[in-house]
């Protein structure tokens, strides 16, 4: 498996992305969590578009993950590079699970903490309808932003490039299958929660108003919001997406309003949903 990913082709990390998107969206139609009113494929254009622009821009900068990857192997630097010697799975594991830290939750956790990525971030979560296509709605100023946070973790970590393709692919699989429209039994996704971030469990992120918008802020691993403080818990019934200081669906579905959205000028509601 790492000789595989040291080498993965381009085409192949097109299928994962192809396939899992396909294979949500398919699933969504036989377990749908909410019956959305809603024109499946007008839906998801925006998101596709958005879609797009991050492929763009994570290939476009993707020599600098292979540069950096092979700087902290052949400078044996690194958080797992300094560690006493342990079995190559381990290694991957702890690997997958500190890059999963910096490149997901605290990249997640700092643009919920500072007003100016805040509304950049805004773009992915002023979908009304949340659903596989959702996973990937993501500005391409946060495009820029989240490949920073991973070129981070690299440093940091010591990751060499399989454990980085590694990260991705199921960062990718795990943002498809937590966004998609998908009922999953309550005790599955409950226990699933305490290992990885489940359907449910990142939902209630996408819920519109506080403290539940800041919560819940892992992409692979939930481990990361129970340790440290961030996991909350509420009825998948009650949740209601969108943001409340942006309720404009129509705009919140145009392309060229999503892209201006970052550059509004509003504050961040204070009321939390407990108040409402």
């Amino acid at each position: 498996m790492i000789s595989y990913f040291e080498t993965i082709p381009s085409t192949h990390r097109s299928l994962i992305l192809v396939g899992g998107l396909t294979f949500f969206w398919l699933l969504e139609g036989g377990i749908p969590l909410f019956k959305f009113k809603y024109k499946k494929w007008r839906h998801a254009l925006p998101n596709l578009f958005f879609t797009l622009t991050t492929i763009i821009i994570n290939f476009a900068l993707a020599f600098l993950l292979l540069w950096s990857s092979d700087w902290v192997t052949a400078n044996n630097f690194g958080i797992i590079n300094w560690l006493p010697q342990m079995p190559l799975w381990l290694h991957a594991l702890l690997g997958v699970v500190l890059l999963d830290f910096f490149g997901a939750y605290l990249a997640h956790y700092v643009e919920h903490r500072i007003k100016p990525l805040w509304m950049v971030h805004l773009v992915h979560h002023t979908d009304h309808s949340v659903d596989t296509t959702t996973g990937n709605r993501h500005h391409p100023i946060e495009s820029v932003i989240r490949f920073s946070f991973t070129l981070l973790g690299i440093f940091i970590v010591g990751t060499p490039i399989a454990l980085v393709m590694i990260y991705q692919a199921l960062s990718l699989i795990f943002t498809q299958l937590t966004h998609a429209n998908i009922k999953m039994p309550k005790g599955l996704d409950k226990a699933l929660s305490y290992v990885i971030v489940s359907p449910d469990m990142h939902k209630i992120h996408h819920h519109y108003r506080l403290p539940y918008t800041d919560s819940n802020f892992g992409n692979i691993f939930s481990i990361w919001d129970r340790m440290l403080g961030t996991y909350r818990y509420m009825d998948r019934e009650k949740l209601i997406y969108g943001v409340d200081v942006f309720p404009d669906e129509v705009k919140n579905g145009n392309i060229k309003e999503l892209l201006k959205q970052p550059f509004q000028n509003y504050e961040k509601s204070t009321l939390s949903a407990d108040e409402n």
